[in-house]
């Protein structure tokens, strides 16, 4: 059965704003869980724009699922990561001026270093997934970069008009279908939310789908149990 995991780095997005101590995105995690989420997912940016070093050290202490914790390969990220040992860690681009996430690895360029932090994590026995686009090159080196998880990037699917959703649809087919041909495991997730989910979790191949921004701002209005139940719901049907 596919899974879901929730990101909560939208809820420290909202503590940061005003610099206090809530929203929680600790009590978020525990909440979500409650809800029956499969993971919680946090992304340590560089800036350390939403989500602090305290958190993930909190979160690697109260996880009850699985923690995922993303992250770019700059050295001192990395070593951080080394440390908390969260039970998995996805390796994704990072730029200081982008408003989230814009697209997946360039593996194409960076293979070596991927390569390097990927060995690095896995020899602290942490679970490693790239974060990539969803084509066959991406694919082919996220396999070669030695690591057994994909996580696909859907945020063209997500955010193009709805004329053409269906032709990114068949794209995140063929890829998953090409990625659990070599024996990967496969995520996807950005932009996500609760009008567009529904088609990409009945993708069989692909095996979690992970969800944050829609969760959180859905949360404001129902609360954040009903928000992943709600998701939940979408992924499982």
């Amino acid at each position: 059965m596919i899974r879901l995991g929730v990101n909560v780095d939208h809820v420290a997005t909202l503590r940061q704003a005003r610099g206090t101590a809530f929203p929680d995105p600790v009590e978020a995690a525990r909440r979500s869980e409650r809800a029956g989420c499969n993971s919680i997912v946090a992304h340590l940016r560089e800036d350390r724009r939403h989500i602090q070093d305290r958190d993930i050290e909190r979160l690697k202490r109260t996880v009850r699922t699985r923690f995922n914790l993303e992250m770019s390969i700059a050295r001192d990220i990395v070593d951080v990561a080394k440390k908390l040992r969260p039970d998995e860690a996805t390796l994704v681009p990072e730029k200081r001026r982008e408003l989230t996430t814009e697209g997946g690895l360039d593996l194409v360029g960076g293979l070596d270093k991927i390569k390097r932090a990927v060995g690095e994590l896995q020899s602290c026995r942490i679970e490693v997934s790239l974060f990539i686009n969803p084509d066959k090159r991406s694919i082919e080196l996220a396999k070669r970069a030695g690591v057994r998880i994909v996580e696909l990037h859907t945020g063209r699917y997500a955010d193009v008009l709805e004329n053409k959703k269906a032709k990114e649809l068949s794209r995140l087919k063929e890829a998953a279908k090409f990625a659990k041909s070599l024996g990967l495991f496969v995520a996807a997730g950005h932009g996500l939310n609760y009008d567009n989910t529904a088609p990409v979790a009945a993708i069989r191949e692909i095996e979690e789908l992970n969800v944050g921004h829609s969760i959180v701002c859905r949360a404001i209005f129902v609360g954040i149990e009903r928000a992943v139940e709600e998701m939940l719901g979408l992924v499982k049907r």
